[in-house]
């Protein structure tokens, strides 16, 4: 009782610290393994599917002890961790559209090097499935991710925070949680420096990405929304920016307007096109 008064009271310092504690239990599942093997080893990764699993299953419990009754009152708890019908087309593919436009330039280099005809090959797609990396990267990572930091997390910042301002605070939480790289960085033989510098750079574009993904999960109240862009961007990876000097001078230019173009529709089309109202979205974020 004593507890559950306390929560009540203080829930907007108790919510974040249950954010920190989900980001630190995420990112602890990952070394309760004792090896010496890479991350990228079969073992080291199915051993942290496993673990990554298990968070996913006690994240939604932790959320819903830690959320208060007023805000249960406002929908149920599958609500608040983005499982609905009511606008789960709309938000299958919508959000994935607009992050496609966002990625015009590098679809645009993709295309002129010939990859799109390696999509039409079913053989890569099957080769892919039976690529333990190419599963966590596109799959369970995103996954995972998603779930703890988006759909288990938002709803807990979302008891103090107004939804523009937790859509910042919580990817903060996401990118803290990629430092762990630069343990494995220096494993493998990085200077601290370097190792301090690629995963700094980690952060900025996995907080960036995270705010974007928030952003999409709180404007249409679905995990689904923010899984498909997710999945979607660890595909593609961060711009090669460099590598457009590689291609021939009029290849260049159209490389360059492609990026721009499509830097300039995401941001002409991002609030419209995510308009709560066409996922059915009464919980989040006020039309």
């Amino acid at each position: 009782m004593f507890l559950t008064n306390f929560i009540e009271q203080n829930s907007c310092m108790v919510s974040v610290v249950a954010c920190v504690f989900l980001t630190m239990s995420y990112v602890a599942s990952l070394y309760i393994w004792r090896t010496k093997l890479s991350r990228d080893h079969p073992s080291t990764i199915k051993r942290r599917f496993f673990s990554v699993f298990c968070m996913m299953l006690l994240a939604p419990f932790f959320t819903r002890y830690f959320l208060t009754e007023e805000t249960l009152s406002k929908g149920d708890m599958y609500e608040h961790l983005g499982l609905r019908l009511s606008g789960l087309i709309s938000a299958s593919f919508v959000p994935l559209f607009l992050t496609i436009v966002l990625f015009m330039g590098p679809l645009c280099m993709q295309y002129l090097s010939g990859m799109w005809k390696l999509y039409t090959e079913p053989v890569y797609w099957w080769s892919n499935w039976q690529d333990l990396l190419w599963v966590r990267n596109h799959l369970m990572a995103p996954l995972s991710e998603e779930w703890v930091f988006r759909a288990c997390m938002m709803p807990l910042l979302l008891q103090c925070l107004e939804p523009i301002t937790a859509v910042f605070v919580g990817p903060l939480l996401f990118g803290i949680a990629h430092f762990h790289h630069m343990l494995e960085q220096i494993k493998v033989g990085y200077e601290f420096k370097a190792a301090l510098m690629v995963s700094s750079f980690q952060f900025t574009y996995t907080s960036l990405f995270g705010a974007y993904s928030a952003y999409l999960f709180l404007r249409t109240g679905h995990f689904v929304a923010p899984l498909t862009a997710h999945i979607f961007c660890n595909h593609m990876g961060f711009p090669n920016f460099g590598a457009v000097m590689l291609y021939p001078p009029l290849q260049r230019v159209l490389i360059v307007c492609c990026f721009l173009l499509g830097l300039a529709l995401w941001c002409v089309m991002l609030v419209p096109i995510t308009s709560p109202n066409i996922y059915d979205n009464r919980l989040y974020w006020e039309t």
